[in-house]
This record gives C-alpha cells, structure tokens and sequence, in this order.
C-alpha cells in the first residue's frame, strides 16, 4: 500500500495543475485572446491586436505614458431553432485584456485608432523629448 499513495498524490497533484492553470474550455465556445503585433519607426509604433467579432463599441484603449492597454468584451449568442420551438440557446460573455509598456513615451493628443475586419491598429506617435538645458546660476 506504501506505493499506491504517491501514484495517488501524483495523479491529484496533476489533476490540480491543470485545473488552476489553464481555463476550462467548452465546446462551441471561443478562446479568448489577445494577440498583437507590435512595430517600431523612428517617429511612432504601429499596433496591431487581433479582436474577431467584437464590435468596435466593446473595445477600449488607454495610454499613460508608454503603457498601452487594451480590453475588450466579447459576447456572442447562438441560437438554433426549429420552426417556433427553441432546441438550443447559448450565449457567451468575456472580457479579454493585455497592457503593454513601450520604450518611450507616446504622444496621447496624436494616437489613432482604427477597428477593420476583426483587426484593431493603433498608431501611436512617439512623444518628442525635451532636450536638455543648462541653468544659469545668478
């Protein structure tokens, strides 16, 4: 019996592991994820973030120096019907989010953004840095 009990352990230690870590996914029900691309000229940064079917009125953007943060709702309803009789509804709500932080600062006043075909582009300036000066002492 001694080597039953950490076959057992093992197998409830693992059973755990996968619980915890990753989410539980159904069928029929979307992953949710935020996936971007992220490129760099000298004058802004060009951000592309995958959102398929999320309307544009779900998706919001925030910039506070050089942290970018994104967050959308998705909701999707299915529904199958069979004449007047419902035979299945399903409905789906989540939230999806991923903040990033750029090399320098973004300038806010200038940034666009533009929702096409399930692809969210943002262009973000990069925000002019004073040059550094020297005091007079009196």
């Amino acid at each position: 019996m001694a080597n039953i009990r950490p076959a057992f352990d093992n197998a409830f230690d693992d059973l755990l592991k996968g619980f915890f870590v990753r989410p539980v996914q159904f069928a029929d029900q979307p992953e949710i994820q935020l996936k971007i691309d992220v490129k760099e000229s000298p004058e802004s940064y060009s951000v592309h973030a995958d959102l398929p079917g999320v309307k544009k009125e779900d998706i919001h953007v925030h910039i506070d120096g050089n942290v970018v943060a994104i967050s959308a709702e998705m909701k999707r309803e299915k529904e199958e019907k069979e004449g007047e009789k419902i035979l299945r509804s399903e409905r789906y709500f989540g939230k999806v989010s991923r903040s990033f932080q750029l090399a320098q600062d973004v300038d806010e006043a200038n940034a666009t953004a533009r929702y096409n075909d399930g692809v969210l582009e943002l262009l973000l300036p990069k925000k002019q840095q004073s040059a550094a000066r020297r005091l007079t002492i009196s």
